[in-house]
């Protein structure tokens, strides 16, 4: 579902959204077998994506773009460090996988999708995604805000119930989320793009425990707590 948030958010994420936006994004009318053509999503764009952008390849439910990226591809792309710097209070980054968790229909019907969450700082849920793999949860999300003129997503913090991979920490720099977590680890190379971008991400986020990789002074941890995060 939500195919055309799907679309507009990877795309996003690749860079080949010119700073004008989409013009429109529809089903395929001319698809050859009737029976997909609400499988095929055109979209449209203002102006011709950067050059350096395009590139072929699938939107699966497999882990994004793992194996073909580095940091060198995001500096090229000129991504911006996230300068928002909202804080958020330990005791709220706790709540968020049951919080996430709740917000997730589908998987009480399946048990078998991953799911993405927007919350406020505050741990308010702003939406929530779901999907077979949960890169693609983060696109539908972000391509949420960018079909509603709500990027960049300086104030919100991003949640999902996977690893924490290069494409998912990717994707957030590219939105401008300050803060990710995930209830799992993080691979070396998302922990590397999220110093550089000054991405704060959490990981391993199960109960009352996490380890935080980076960005450690947007979480506020009670005055009695031992700062162990770095």
């Amino acid at each position: 579902g939500t195919d055309f948030e799907l679309a507009a958010g990877f795309l996003h994420g690749e860079g080949l959204v010119p700073a004008g936006g989409l013009r429109q994004v529809s089903y395929c009318a001319d698809v050859a077998t009737p029976d997909q053509r609400f499988n095929v999503v055109t979209v449209e764009i203002d102006a011709p994506a950067p050059p350096a952008a395009v590139r072929t390849g699938l939107v699966s439910s497999a882990c994004g773009v793992c194996g073909s990226a580095s940091l060198e591809v995001l500096r090229k792309r000129g991504l911006r460090p996230v300068t928002a710097d909202p804080t958020v209070a330990v005791d709220t980054v706790y709540r968020l996988p049951d919080a996430l968790r709740a917000a997730q229909g589908v998987f009480d019907d399946t048990g078998g999708l991953h799911g993405a969450g927007l919350f406020t700082p505050a741990g308010d849920l702003l939406a929530a995604r779901e999907d077979v793999g949960r890169h693609n949860a983060v696109d539908k999300l972000v391509g949420w805000a960018l079909l509603g003129g709500r990027l960049p997503l300086a104030g919100t913090v991003l949640m999902v119930s996977g690893r924490a991979g290069y494409e998912i920490v990717q994707k957030a720099v590219a939105a401008g989320i300050p803060v990710v977590a995930s209830v799992s680890a993080p691979s070396s190379l998302a922990v590397a793009v999220a110093e550089e971008f000054g991405v704060t991400l959490v990981g391993f986020l199960r109960g009352r425990r996490c380890n935080v990789y980076a960005g450690r002074d947007r979480i506020v941890l009670p005055a009695d707590a031992p700062a162990v995060a770095r």
